[in-house]
């Protein structure tokens, strides 16, 4: 499933879009607060520069709602609808979960906006 060359190796690993070799971020643990989103300037394999503009991951924040969405509904479905809990304890549940996968979800819209932009390309991976 997680096979390298394809995207969805590169979002849900966080590595770089083009060569799949390196991580975009400074820090791999998404929960270090203060580093969650610090991504490199370039690939130190192949070179790819991840800011492509400016205010490139602006774009983000669109693929951000949709993901946290996703989560709010897979809290909603095991909160009411697998543990019958009530509309209180499955609002909170929906809350809960948005504020502790948050360094995650920010991390997965970035991963999806850039792959968005950027395709595996298996020669730059040989590069090195």
């Amino acid at each position: 499933m997680l096979k390298k060359g394809t995207s969805l190796y590169s979002i849900l690993t966080g590595k770089c879009p083009k060569c799949h070799e390196e991580s975009m971020y400074t820090f791999k643990n998404p929960y270090n607060l203060g580093n969650t989103l610090k991504i490199n300037e370039r690939c130190s394999k192949c070179h790819t520069k991840y800011r492509l503009e400016p205010s490139f991951f602006y774009g983000a924040m669109y693929v951000s709602y949709a993901v946290g969405i996703a989560f709010a509904v897979a809290a909603f479905v095991i909160a009411n609808l697998i543990f019958q809990a009530n509309l209180n304890i499955t609002f909170i549940a929906i809350v809960c979960t948005l504020v502790v996968f948050m360094p995650i979800i920010m991390r997965l819209s970035r991963n999806i906006w850039i792959n968005m932009f950027i395709h595996y390309d298996k020669s730059a991976s040989k590069k090195h």
